[in-house]
């Protein structure tokens, strides 16, 4: 039978040996770059300091963790080359940004359907996390819309019609809180 893949009860699934989503290869088993190098005291109070602010100026930087202007350019351009800094944004607040409602969504898919389903889900207004994990369920969303019919769309129109999507499962965000990065 073509189509939508059958749910199948999760007793009958939990005990289901080849449903283990996670024994797919790895993404990018070849990784061109080579391996970041170890952090020391110093980058690490910069990815301390960078996360709390990442407009930080570079001498800003530099006088927080007592290095030079030119040592303290050179580590964070070695952290972005390695990958360890992979980017800077800016923390919103949904509400005020027109995003009444916030979701975990949870997905249970398909076996060796994540890369699929992925980036199926890149392409969906509101996913601001994505994440392949271990569990109960295959992958948590989370996703910011700006009302409740919005996330019901979202989730019942959008997301459920994706054919690996088996299930989901929505947990409603009342209130989230930015935690200041490890002192």
């Amino acid at each position: 039978m073509e189509g939508r893949p059958q749910a199948v009860p999760d007793e009958q699934m939990a005990n289901d040996p080849s449903r283990d989503v996670h024994q797919a290869q790895p993404d990018q088993p070849d990784d061109p770059r080579p391996p970041a190098r170890p952090l020391d005291a110093i980058d690490r109070d910069i990815l301390r300091l960078l996360r709390s602010d990442g407009r930080a100026s570079i001498r800003s930087v530099a006088e927080r963790v007592h290095v030079s202007r030119a040592n303290a350019y050179a580590r964070i351009n070695r952290l972005i080359d390695d990958g360890v800094i992979r980017g800077f944004s800016a923390r919103v607040d949904q509400e005020r940004a027109g995003h009444g409602a916030s979701a975990y969504i949870t997905l249970k898919i398909v076996q060796d359907s994540w890369r699929s389903v992925r980036e199926r889900l890149r392409e969906l207004p509101g996913v601001s996390h994505m994440a392949l994990v271990s569990g109960d369920f295959d992958v948590l969303l989370l996703v910011h819309t700006s009302d409740n019919r919005a996330l019901r769309d979202l989730v019942l129109t959008r997301i459920q019609s994706i054919p690996e999507v088996l299930s989901t499962r929505t947990l409603l965000v009342f209130e989230e809180t930015d935690l200041d990065p490890e002192p």
